[in-house]
């Protein structure tokens, strides 16, 4: 009877899920912001999808995620069970910080959602499209002041990027950096600069109420929904995306490695996550494996460039 009942014990045992990891995850950024949201988006769909059985995530803020960065490339070394959520700001945080922690010292695993530059200006400035703000910008770029986050940052970039493109020097661009999204829309519907940069979702709900008008995306092809026309279609190219990242620890093995990237691309097609990228208005841009740590040695060497052209690095 004993027998009898170890078996079916036993049976049971091996009927339940076997969860590949409890994992924990790292926002090196406040609660609220964008990769605290992608990172507790994350929690929820391993969790709900039955992929992990226990899910915590971490904030540590600070200095554009190199802060957090660095704890997480000394403290979980060899770690399978750490990951850690990134993006393209954390590209230009390292470079303007001249950080001791790149991204060289993590594993990336996926590339999984991004927003595209929007341009913007108040609806009652006397700029109708792109090509007039560029011109102003041609004339006079000091003239032209554009308001968006912190300096060396996605949006800054943007900008330096669409100078160069237009053939102005963009060491001369008149950037104004504000810590928060919110004090930037602030600045940019008070008419204090001439235009706003950011994600497009920042300035949604603005341009539908019609107090922003939109000139253009940074999309590589015009937006389904959004009524303004790409940097590339209007004669700059320009193509730009702030984009958000998970990563796994250092030093794990190739078996480690390719646990972690199989329960992300579980992840990456649930329904779950699926539904999570509408409700959020974020795109699928899901890139994993070899094919993204290609495209992100692509965007870092980019980075790069356009920094010590703006002059933000050295």
């Amino acid at each position: 009877m004993k027998h009898v009942f170890l078996a079916s014990l036993l049976a049971g045992a091996l009927a339940l899920p076997a969860y590949a990891a409890d994992y924990t995850i790292m926002a090196p950024a406040a609660p609220g912001g964008g990769w605290d949201q992608t990172a507790r988006s994350l929690q929820t769909a391993l969790q709900e999808e039955g992929i992990s059985g226990n899910v915590q995530v971490i904030n540590v803020p600070g200095a554009g995620g190199t802060i957090g960065l660095a704890q997480f490339a000394s403290q979980q070394k060899g770690n399978p069970n750490a990951l850690i959520v990134g993006g393209y700001v954390m590209v230009g945080a390292i470079l303007t910080n001249n950080a001791p922690v790149t991204l060289k010292e993590v594993t990336p695993i996926a590339r999984l959602t991004g927003e595209y530059e929007a341009i913007v200006v108040p609806a009652s400035s006397d700029i109708e499209n792109i090509g007039q703000l560029v011109d102003k910008l041609k004339a006079d770029p000091g003239s032209v002041s554009w308001g968006g986050g912190s300096a060396g940052g996605t949006d800054h970039i943007a900008v330096g990027l669409l100078a160069k493109a237009a053939g102005v020097d963009p060491t001369k661009i008149n950037y104004i950096a504000y810590s928060g999204g919110g004090e930037a829309l602030a600045a940019i519907l008070g008419s204090q600069v001439t235009a706003g940069i950011s994600s497009y979702g920042e300035f949604e709900s603005q341009v539908k109420a019609g107090t922003l008008r939109l000139l253009a995306l940074s999309s590589e092809e015009r937006v389904e929904g959004i009524d303004a026309p790409t940097l590339k279609e209007s004669g700059y190219d320009v193509v730009l995306q702030n984009w958000r990242m998970v990563a796994a620890a250092p030093g794990l093995s190739d078996e480690q490695k390719a646990a972690v990237l199989a329960d992300v691309d579980k992840l990456a097609k649930s329904n779950t996550w699926q539904e999570t990228l509408k409700t959020k208005g974020w795109a699928d841009t899901y890139l994993a494996g070899p094919a993204f740590e290609e495209q992100l040695a692509k965007d870092i060497a980019a980075t790069e460039t356009v920094l010590k052209d703006i002059g933000l690095v050295k």
